[in-house]
């Protein structure tokens, strides 16, 4: 299992974000909890927004009032739960985190080859209007994590699956963040192409985009807006995985389009020796045929 906790500011933007993943048909509506709606997901989106915006009126001084957690089974996850079970796991993480009375929309989704689960609430607590505590988050999901193979018995691999991750873009030391970020997506598994790689940074909202001769990283906003200053790749001592494996394939490439393009054009200097070569013979047998031709009228005049 691994446990995402997406840093955003507005909950707005992170619901919106997966409404449209549901509007594209890449995920569906799959849980809801504490909702005024018994379905919530039978009426429109601005219906279920309205959930959050009448709580963040609350206290509209807080800043990171989004809570926005994916929850990403392993294989072997997926061979032991169903959705009935992974529903009430859902819940009960959502109470182990501080959140049991919040009201909460979980997305499934399936535009990463493999099922995940987006789970979006507030962080404004929706009786008192304070701010619930945020502190330690990563060590609490990483115990639920641990308690949840227990509970199933499901074989811990440390280093690979059981991870729990929380990124900020907001941070002062962006690129140690991002360090942080690729080395977390370097070790998934599950992530095993460019497409799944740049997929899986779009989540985080950090971009890899082509500049000059190398690259730079982005971070963006919803609308694909640059929102700090970019860094250039080769400053990370930590690199994406593929991007690696990429620009490796291009220098292939382009040594074999350097070595094509040298051996055409020694084959296009022996051609041009080569007519060079028989347009001389052809003149000099020209030649030779005019000064035998001289000769015969010459010795028949004598």
């Amino acid at each position: 299992m691994v446990i995402v906790i997406h840093q955003t500011k507005s909950t707005e933007n992170a619901f919106l974000y997966n409404e449209k993943k549901v509007e594209q048909k890449v995920a569906s509506f799959f849980h809801s909890r504490n909702t005024k709606a018994i379905n919530p997901f039978f009426y429109n989106k601005n219906h279920r927004l309205k959930e959050f915006t009448d709580i963040d009126k609350l206290n509209p001084r807080i800043k990171n009032k989004c809570l926005h957690i994916s929850l990403n089974p392993s294989t072997e996850d997926c061979q032991k739960l169903n959705d009935k079970t992974i529903r009430v796991e859902i819940d009960e993480f959502m109470k182990y985190m501080g959140y049991k009375k919040q009201p909460y929309f979980v997305y499934k989704h399936k535009d990463l080859e493999r099922v995940h689960f987006h789970i979006v609430s507030t962080r404004i607590d929706c009786q008192t209007g304070l701010k619930i505590k945020d502190s330690h988050e990563r060590q609490k999901a990483q115990k639920f994590i641990h308690q949840f193979n227990c509970k199933y018995q499901i074989q811990q691999n440390k280093s690979k699956e059981d991870i729990a991750f929380k990124f900020s873009p907001h941070g002062r030391n962006l690129k140690q963040s991002l360090e942080h970020l690729f080395q977390f997506l370097n070790q998934l598994e599950c992530i095993n192409s460019k497409a799944l790689y740049d997929e899986a940074l779009k989540q985080f909202n950090v971009e890899i985009r082509k500049s000059g001769k190398g690259h730079v990283v982005v971070v963006t906003n919803d609308k694909e807006e640059p929102i700090r200053y970019p860094i250039r790749l080769s400053k990370f001592r930590e690199k994406p995985h593929f991007l690696g494996q990429e620009t490796k394939k291009l220098e292939v490439q382009t040594n074999k389009a350097i070595l094509k393009s040298s051996h055409n054009s020694l084959l296009m200097d022996f051609v041009k020796e080569l007519n060079w070569h028989l347009k001389y013979q052809d003149i000099k047998n020209q030649k030779g045929k005019k000064y035998k031709t001289r000769k015969k009228r010459y010795s028949k005049r004598l």
